[in-house]
């Protein structure tokens, strides 16, 4: 007998999430089938997208996301015990999988590098930032890029990959421990957006001619203030929007039109799971390599304890974390 500590959404949010929103619950696992394996988790990670996708879920339901897990149980030949695999089996310490959904580590995975990093930087973080900014915006040497929330998961390898390409990269953070986080990161010109006088003035002095790639993690008040700073034919990659994910009212208006019209700037939103197969594993291989050089750097922000993940949750939510937000089993 198996039994799983799972979180489930209690009441769905209002604002910012709390407590008394999530329960933990213990079920009883089934005997495995043939063809199935039990799963252990090692690793959760807590994802800003959680927060929007939730609104999906009814309440009763367990909390979504992906885990580093073990397979410590098995009926399938493919998955041996002690295989390793990221797994999308949401807020819970032990799951059962038919396999078809799993994904096992990269063969060549060093031992040098943590598993953890498979949520991370080379995982689902680090390929959007692979794919936002050398496909949606279409990055090339030369040119300057803004990017926002730059010391998380996400932003801190757009702002890597865009220096690996020969771009002047801005970012702004919302502490000075993480502007200095992104200056030993090689970012050009990093700033606290929470103390900066003026953003607008700000933007300006860092690039007075402006910006040819906008990565928007943030939306909001902060992207209608860096869009009219965009050069003709800018392109706008709209990743996420953190600032109005808890909002109570009607959300702010958007960028003046009159600027996207006739600077011809292109926005495209997107979501990383437009791009699978051989791309995805070209990008995957990219990003250990360029962890392995050394030329892209992680800081992971692990919680201890699974009884924690709400609080990890709540934490990235209003930016506690420096780099990828984990929960360590």
């Amino acid at each position: 007998m198996v039994l799983a500590k799972s979180w489930i959404l209690k009441k769905h949010f209002e604002g910012y999430p709390i407590k008394s929103n999530f329960e933990l619950k213990t079920i009883e696992l089934p005997p495995l089938k043939n063809g199935e394996v039990l799963l252990e988790a090692l690793f959760l990670t807590v994802d800003p997208y959680m927060r929007v996708v939730a609104k999906r879920l009814k309440e009763g339901d367990m909390m979504m996301g992906q885990q580093v897990a073990r397979v410590v149980e098995s009926k399938n030949s493919a998955l041996p015990t002690g295989t390793i695999v990221v797994a999308s089996s949401g807020w819970t310490t032990h799951s059962i999988s038919d396999g078809k959904e799993l994904e096992k580590l990269p063969t060549e995975w060093p031992d040098t590098l943590p598993v953890s990093l498979a949520l991370g930087t080379i995982g689902m973080p680090g390929l959007t930032a692979y794919f936002g900014l050398l496909n949606i915006c279409a990055v090339k040497g030369g040119e300057t890029l803004m990017v926002n929330a730059a010391a998380g998961a996400v932003g801190s390898v757009v702002g890597q990959i865009a220096k690996l390409k020969g771009c002047k990269v801005v970012g702004a953070a919302g502490s000075d421990k993480k502007v200095a986080y992104l200056k030993k990161l090689g970012f050009d010109v990093a700033f606290n957006y929470k103390t900066t006088e003026s953003l607008e003035g700000t933007l300006k002095k860092a690039s007075p001619d402006g910006y040819d790639c906008y990565f928007d993690n943030v939306g909001g008040e902060f992207s209608n203030t860096v869009i009219p700073q965009m050069k003709k034919f800018g392109r706008i990659a709209l990743c996420g929007a953190i600032s109005v994910y808890n909002r109570t009212g009607p959300p702010p208006p958007g960028p003046p039109p009159e600027i996207v019209i006739y600077q011809e700037l292109r926005m495209e939103g997107f979501i990383v799971y437009r791009w699978q197969g051989e791309e995805r594993q070209k990008a995957l291989k990219d990003l250990m390599k360029w962890v392995l050089e050394g030329k892209i750097q992680y800081h992971e922000h692990i919680t201890e304890g699974f009884e924690n993940m709400p609080a990890a949750f709540m934490g990235m939510l209003k930016g506690d974390n420096l780099g990828k937000a984990i929960v360590k089993v």
